[in-house]
């Protein structure tokens, strides 16, 4: 089941923008992230963020 955007941000939530969808993934996991909001941070296309607004556009929410 996929995780919903707002969710992912929880797992999100300390990073210092601007950041790299890598580091991204990163800080998801080390906030213990689960393996789906894992797998959706990683499909994102875009690799720089400037804020937590792009993100979320990044992963589907308006």
């Amino acid at each position: 089941m996929a995780e919903n955007p707002i969710e992912i941000q929880r797992y999100l939530k300390g990073v210092d923008y601007p950041v790299t969808k890598g580091d991204l993934i990163s800080h998801a996991e080390d906030n213990d992230a689960p393996d789906e909001a894992i797998e959706q941070l990683q499909a994102m296309n875009e690799e720089q963020f400037d804020g937590p607004e792009e993100v979320m556009e990044a992963l589907g929410a308006s």
